[in-house]
Order: structure tokens, then sequence, then C-alpha cells
């Protein structure tokens, strides 16, 4: 088996249910593709507030209730993680300037994308809105739109791993 090759992590506030949400449907998708063995998944959060907590049991719940599995544990993004990454997936504005911010260099800070960027209905707003005030029908559109965006995210990927000897955000 060959060593994952190509790294995403996705950023919450405190990585307890966009992040996690996101994290668990690009996983299956990549795994889909075939792509498993060539592409590591992971997530975070921009602050520690959560750390080492499971992901909020609703987003659990519409994982569940949808098909994907999601093993676990909250943590806060950390600048030196920039060096290992090859693409860090914001969910909204606020974590896309975050960790343009904490980003060492202006390549590193090329690496962070929001994740409706890549959605292909080309929506108006491209932040995720935070379900986690709101009820479930909240976290059900939170899904909705990663599946949405998950396509356009995986097609970049892919071609990302065929040429991996260009390690530039795509």
């Amino acid at each position: 088996m060959r060593v994952p090759s190509f790294r995403v992590c996705f950023v919450c506030t405190g990585n307890i249910c966009r992040s996690p949400i996101a994290e668990a449907v690009f996983r299956a998708r990549v795994e889909e593709a075939g792509l498993g063995d060539l592409v590591t998944v992971d997530s975070a959060g921009t602050g520690g507030w959560h750390e080492g907590d499971g992901a909020d049991r609703r987003a659990l719940a519409v994982l569940t209730e949808n098909d994907y599995e999601l093993d676990h544990t909250a943590r806060e993004f950390q600048p030196d993680w920039f060096d290992e990454l090859d693409l860090v997936i914001a969910l909204d504005g606020e974590h896309l300037s975050t960790l343009r911010d904490l980003a060492p260099t202006p390549e590193d800070a090329a690496k962070v994308r929001l994740l409706r960027s890549y959605d292909p209905s080309e929506p108006d707003d491209l932040d995720v809105p935070d379900p986690y005030y709101g009820g479930m029908d909240h976290f059900h559109e939170c899904l909705e739109m990663v599946e949405s965006a998950s396509e356009g995210l995986l097609d970049a990927v892919r071609a990302a791993v065929a040429d991996l000897g260009v390690r530039a955000a795509v």
C-alpha cells in the first residue's frame, strides 16, 4: 500500500459540526473514487474550545442517517500543519481569513480555500452556516451544502493527485 501523498484538512470553528461533516463526506467520496491510498482527509477547528470532544450528536445523527462513518476527536488547527498539508478547506469566510492569517508563507496561505467555491452550482454565498445553534434541519442543510461542493473538490483533488509533481493548492 502506498503512503498517502495528498493531504486535505477541513476547518470550522470548534471542529464538532461542519468540519467533521465535511471530513466524513469527503473521505467517503475519496474512498468511492478509489483514491483512499493516495489522499488523507482530516479536520480541525480554528479554536480549541472543544479539543478532545467528539463530534456534536446532531452532526453524528445526520451522518449516520445518510450512511457516513466518522470516528472523530476535535482538535485545534496548528500553523505548523501547513508544512504537511496540500489543501486547507475553510467552511466560511471567517475561517478563510483566520487560516490565511495563520499561514507562515504566501504559499501556505494559497493552500486555503472555501469549500463552497468547489460547488458546481456556483452559490452566491460561499459560507456553510454554522448549524450549532439551530435544529436538525440546519444540520441537514449543512450536509447538503457539503455534499454539493464535495464532487467539485474531488475533481480538483483527483487532478492534483494525477500530477503529484505539482504540490500547489488546487
